[in-house]
């Protein structure tokens, strides 16, 4: 069995083929586990590097063969990362295919119901029913418009006779207007009573004859 079909888990020639979703979850299993090795070889890479440096000037032997497994953790590690890109950009497709194929499938799951609804519909008869609606309502505004022209019953006037009436009645009432306003010099003064005022006091006079009387008794002392 190819590598592939390991991963997607798929049976023989006349097997059925992994649906989108399962070769997606597999595509990123295998994901997971490659970037666990990664982090594995990094890790052994980093090891042998220590190593080496370790035994650099007391162990030369040691050292080399520490830079050698180094080497091949990184030859893997280099095909690891190579493996990823191309099962990301795998996984990437095939996400976007299933994406366009819900998509496809909704559309035409909505294709069918417009379908549906317009199964019974017959254009000629809906161009007939929106003339109909469109006579309807001119009558209607026609109707309006006859019902809120004023109707004079017959009697007809002179409109610029009644408007020379109008002015006349408005000079007059600005006329009484101004009547109103300077009235204070040509209002008639009032009346003079007929009656006599009544007569001042007497008092004053009784006063002047007692002051005499009181002189001449003086003098007479």
């Amino acid at each position: 069995m190819s590598l592939f079909g390991k991963i997607f888990g798929g049976g023989g020639k006349g097997g059925k083929g992994p649906s989108a979703q399962e070769a997606i979850q597999k595509l990123r299993e295998t994901e997971e586990m490659l970037t666990k090795k990664q982090e594995f070889l990094e890790k052994k890479i980093e090891q042998e590097l220590q190593i080496a440096k370790k035994n650099g000037t007391k162990n030369k032997r040691a050292a080399l063969q520490a830079l050698k497994r180094k080497k091949r953790y990184e030859k893997q590690l280099a095909q690891i990362d190579g493996t990823l890109s191309t099962i990301e950009f795998q996984r990437e497709a095939l996400e976007n295919a299933n994406t366009n194929t819900e998509v496809l499938k909704n559309m035409g799951f909505a294709a069918k119901a417009m379908k549906s609804a317009h199964e019974n519909m017959d254009i000629d008869k809906v161009d007939d029913l929106m003339q109909d609606i469109t006579e309807q309502q001119e009558l209607a505004q026609e109707i309006s418009d006859a019902i809120s022209k004023p109707v004079g019953f017959g009697e007809e006037f002179d409109e610029d006779e009644l408007l020379a009436e109008l002015d006349e009645l408005e000079q007059e009432e600005l006329d009484k207007n101004l009547l109103e306003i300077g009235g204070p010099e040509n209002a008639p003064l009032p009346n003079v009573p007929s009656t006599s005022l009544p007569s001042k006091p007497a008092k004053k006079e009784e006063d002047e004859d007692d002051m005499e009387d009181l002189q001449r008794w003086a003098e007479a002392m």
